[in-house]
C-alpha cells in the first residue's frame, strides 16, 4: 500500500504544469545550465469540437513510474542541456505524462540549438498532431523528411517498450508515417498518399507494415479509390508476426472479410457509452464507406466518450465528427 502523502505529491508533480529549474544565481554560475522551459499553468487541452479534454488517465503504478522517469530525464537534461538525446528524452517523458504542450516547448528549445535536427522535428511534429495543430505538424515533419535524407536510418528507441522489449520502428518510417497521418487529418489526401507510399519503403517488419497499410487504405477509401485500397491488402495475411499493432491488423482482416465489424466491436467495447478509438475508428469508417452514416455517427460519438483522447483514432474521429455534421 502506497503512502497517501507520496501519492498526493506525485499527482501534484504531474499535473501542476511546473518544471523545476535552476535558480537564476545557479544559471549565472554554471555556463551550461539548462535553458528555462516555459510552463503551461492551465495545462488545458481543447478538442476540435471546442470541448476541454480531461487530464491523461494513468493508473497509480504507471503514474509513479513515469514521474520517476521524468525526474531522471530532467536531471540528465539539466546536467547537459545541449545533448540531443537529453533534450529528446526530457520531451518524451513529459509527453508520456500527458503534458504535451510542455513537451513541445522542450523540443522548441532544443530546435533553437539544433534547428536542422530531424529527430527533434519528428517528435515535435508528432506532438503538434496530439494538440490538434496539423499545419504546424506538417511543417515540422516536412522539414524532418528533408534533413533526414542524407542520414543513416536508425532504429528509434522505445519510451514505452513492447512485450518483447524490442524497438520496432525507425527514424524515417516515423517521419513519413506521422506526416501521412497529419495530411490525412488535414484532409489533404493526395499528400497523405504520397507520404504513405514513401513510408512503406521503411516498413521492415509486420507491425510497421500493418500500421502504414491501415492508414493508407483509409486514405484511398476517403477519395473513393476502392481498387487501389484493395490492392494494398494483397500482402496482408492472418499469419503475420504482430508484436504491437494488433488493432491495425484486425482492422485489415476486417477489410479483407475475415472479420465482421461486429466481431471487432466486441473487442472494442469499453462500456455501453464508449469504445476503443483505434479499433472503433476503423469500424466507423467501414460503415461510412458502405453508406451506413447513422451507424458511423453513433460509433464516432462512442469513440469521443473514451478517455484516450491523445490517440490518432480519437483525433481522426473528431475530424470526422466535424465533417459528418455537414452531411
Amino acid at each position: 500500500m502506497h503512502n497517501p502523502i507520496i501519492l498526493f505529491l506525485l499527482v501534484l508533480i504531474t499535473f501542476s504544469g511546473c518544471i523545476e529549474t535552476q535558480s537564476s544565481k545557479g544559471q549565472e554560475d554554471t555556463p551550461n545550465a539548462a535553458p528555462q522551459v516555459p510552463t503551461n499553468p492551465s495545462g488545458r487541452m481543447v478538442s476540435l469540437l471546442g470541448t476541454v479534454l480531461p487530464p491523461k488517465q494513468l493508473s497509480e503504478k504507471v503514474l509513479e513510474k513515469r514521474v520517476d522517469q521524468l525526474e531522471d530525464a530532467r536531471k540528465k537534461y539539466e546536467s547537459d542541456p545541449e545533448n540531443l538525446d537529453n533534450i529528446i528524452w526530457y520531451g518524451r517523458r513529459m509527453a508520456y505524462l500527458g503534458r504535451y504542450q510542455e513537451a513541445i516547448r522542450i523540443y522548441s528549445i532544443g530546435l533553437d540549438l539544433n534547428p536542422n535536427s530531424y529527430r527533434l522535428l519528428r517528435h515535435r511534429g508528432h506532438r503538434y498532431i496530439t494538440v490538434r495543430k496539423f499545419d504546424a505538424a506538417i511543417e515540422d515533419l516536412q522539414r524532418a523528411a528533408f534533413y533526414a535524407r542524407p542520414a543513416e536510418n536508425k532504429i528509434e528507441p522505445d519510451g514505452l517498450p513492447n512485450r518483447l522489449n524490442k524497438p520496432l520502428s525507425n527514424d524515417k518510417f516515423n517521419i513519413w508515417y506521422h506526416l501521412g497521418i497529419a495530411y490525412y487529418l488535414k484532409g489533404n489526401y493526395d499528400k497523405a498518399i504520397s507520404s504513405f507510399k514513401k513510408c512503406i519503403t521503411y516498413a521492415d517488419n509486420d507491425d510497421l507494415i500493418v500500421a502504414n497499410t491501415d492508414w493508407f487504405y483509409m486514405t484511398y477509401r476517403k477519395i473513393g479509390n476502392l481498387q487501389a485500397a484493395q490492392e494494398l491488402l494483397t500482402p496482408i495475411s492472418r499469419r503475420m508476426n504482430i508484436v504491437e499493432n494488433y488493432a491495425y491488423h484486425q482492422r485489415l482482416m476486417m477489410y479483407q472479410g475475415h472479420y465482421q465489424p461486429e466481431d471487432l466491436l466486441d473487442k472494442a467495447d469499453r462500456d455501453n457509452n464508449s469504445i476503443d478509438p483505434t479499433i472503433g475508428y476503423g469500424v466507423a469508417n467501414w460503415y461510412l464507406y458502405n453508406g451506413q452514416v447513422d451507424i458511423a455517427r453513433e460509433l464516432i460519438d462512442k469513440i469521443l466518450h473514451n478517455p484516450q483522447w491523445d490517440g490518432f483514432g480519437y483525433i481522426a474521429a473528431e475530424v470526422d465528427k466535424v465533417s459528418l455534421g455537414n452531411l
